[in-house]
């Protein structure tokens, strides 16, 4: 892998593809690289304005129908709307005259990053997951052991970071230097690697388990691990790694 001297305009723009933030600007001065968007964009709720659609609606052994929906309708389609509110509030700004400026719009710039970065990390987290997982791919297994020890320190390692995490847990590789981390994130955007691409998402809000769990999160936590779809981890990782 790589080291610093590598980042190309690529990988810059996959990774803003990957956090949800800058990614439309990149677009817009290098159309050729928004031609090739990582495979989990092209029908996110960031480009489409509409939810992406659920792969289940129930994981038997560690969510039942009645968490996934609240959790996808309630926060995952309420931070869409917002996102898109913003988004036009922000395009009809724009493109009048007035100033830019004030308490409102300070709050709505820092809201549309937080909306921003909860739309990708859910379609990421419920992507990220299926009732019958398939083995992790073997070079992407190898990958993860040579960095944290062993696949099954890597697993110790996240459900550790998950605990101590209040919004997110994420094994993410960071674009600069190529290695991967586990990343703990309070909020959607606080406690991130600016250059990060996650790989791996745990939601971790009490929203994401309360309804199977109550106030058990490590057994939410425990669980997760169990069911990683890693076919589609693999594609993100082949897709953020190709050419790098």
């Amino acid at each position: 892998m790589n080291g610093p001297s590598s980042l190309s305009r690529r990988d810059i723009f996959r990774t803003a593809a990957a956090l949800g933030v800058g990614g439309t600007a990149l677009a817009l001065s290098t159309p050729a690289l928004a031609a090739d968007p990582l495979p989990f964009a092209t029908e996110s709720g960031l480009v489409t304005g509409k939810p992406k659609k659920l792969k289940y609606e129930e994981i038997p052994g560690l969510l039942t129908k009645a968490q996934v929906a609240p959790h996808y309708n309630a926060h995952y389609g309420g931070a869409l709307k917002r996102f898109v509110a913003i988004e036009e509030q922000m395009d009809k700004l724009f493109a009048g005259k007035e100033p830019a400026a004030g308490d409102a719009h300070v709050f709505a710039v820092k809201d549309r990053v937080n909306k921003m970065n909860s739309v990708l990390l859910h379609e990421l987290y419920f992507d990220g997951l299926v009732p019958k997982p398939p083995e992790p791919d073997k070079d992407l297994r190898a990958e993860i052991g040579k960095r944290f020890g062993s696949f099954e320190r890597w697993i110790e390692d996240f459900q550790t970071c998950c605990m101590a995490a209040a919004g997110w847990g994420i094994l993410a590789r960071d674009a600069v230097n190529g290695k991967l981390y586990n990343v703990a994130s309070d909020l959607h955007e606080v406690g991130v690697i600016w250059l990060g691409q996650p790989l791996v998402v745990c939601d971790v809000y009490e929203h994401a388990f309360y309804v199977d769990y109550q106030n058990k999160k490590a057994d939410y936590v425990k669980k997760f691990v169990d069911f990683i779809d890693w076919e589609e981890i693999a594609r993100r990782w082949t897709a953020l790694t190709k050419g790098a």
